[in-house]
């Protein structure tokens, strides 16, 4: 039986970035997947202070070179791979000068959110894709960990439902108490549409608040995990407003569950999970 392929889309994950317990669960959780047979792929963006030297960060030719389109600009995408030997395990990091090359992830030097995190977050979400899609290698199971991977259940489920890589895979939402004061603009939906997309496919994430970018992932994805984090009741109102099946990881450090989460997208159906 060939085995489950897991992709794992994260803005964050240890020892690359550290910012939040997603850093932790985006390192652990795919390294048990590896050793209980799952085929894994895991992608992040290569931030400015991701040390490359350090990290052998190295480029892969044969993935680079596209253009991703975002508010009708081009902007080039580059993509760069390290291994965390220890676990036998090879990250891809999507980079860009313009885009990621800073000294802070989100805030300026003065801690003020950066004007242009939408548009960074529509070139990670269309470029991980679009990664993927290079790479020749169709998932069975797409992971999202973190805000800034929030639109990639919209994308798969709209502009890349027929796409032979996406079309028979299912996606997961992970929700995390990331406490994000700030938004994403209200221009943010419109400038996030790609390929066939309708203004009516983004409604949820119409506001571009913190809120709506959880309410619009979760209306297009196959389940959501209730981390072990205490979630705001507006967060678990969004829940239970979309109707999702729910999967509780109270515990992240033991990964059974988890495993038998995955193996159930192979299945017919599937069920709410505690």
């Amino acid at each position: 039986m060939a085995k489950t392929k897991i992709l794992f889309i994260t803005h964050e994950m240890s020892p690359f970035l550290e910012l939040s317990k997603i850093s932790e669960v985006t390192r652990q959780l795919p390294q048990a997947m590896q050793e209980k047979g799952f085929e894994i792929r895991i992608l992040m963006p290569r931030f400015g202070n991701i040390n490359e030297r350090r990290n052998r960060l190295h480029e892969v030719i044969r993935l680079s070179g596209m253009n991703i389109v975002v508010d009708n600009n081009d902007n080039p995408l580059i993509i760069k791979v390290a291994s965390i030997p220890a676990a036998r395990m090879q990250v891809y990091f999507l980079d860009n000068e313009e885009y990621f090359q800073r000294k802070h992830v989100f805030c300026d030097d003065g801690g003020k959110f950066f004007a242009d995190n939408n548009e960074r977050t529509i070139f990670f979400c269309k470029g991980a894709l679009e990664t993927v899609k290079k790479l020749g290698w169709a998932p069975d199971v797409v992971h999202c960990h973190g805000w800034m991977s929030a639109l990639v259940p919209a994308y798969m489920k709209t502009a890349y439902k027929d796409d032979p890589t996406f079309k028979d895979a299912k996606v997961i939402y992970s929700l995390y108490d990331e406490a994000l004061k700030e938004d994403l603009g209200e221009n943010f939906a419109s400038m996030a549409l790609t390929g066939n997309m309708t203004a009516a496919d983004l409604i949820p994430y119409q506001s571009g608040s913190y809120f709506s970018l959880y309410e619009g992932a979760l209306s297009y994805s196959d389940m959501v995990v209730l981390t072990g984090d205490a979630l705001c009741e507006d967060m678990l109102n969004i829940v239970k407003k979309t109707d999702i099946p729910v999967f509780n990881a109270e515990n992240d450090g033991e990964f059974e569950n988890y495993c038998n989460l995955y193996e159930q997208f192979s299945g017919e159906e599937l069920e709410t999970l505690a």
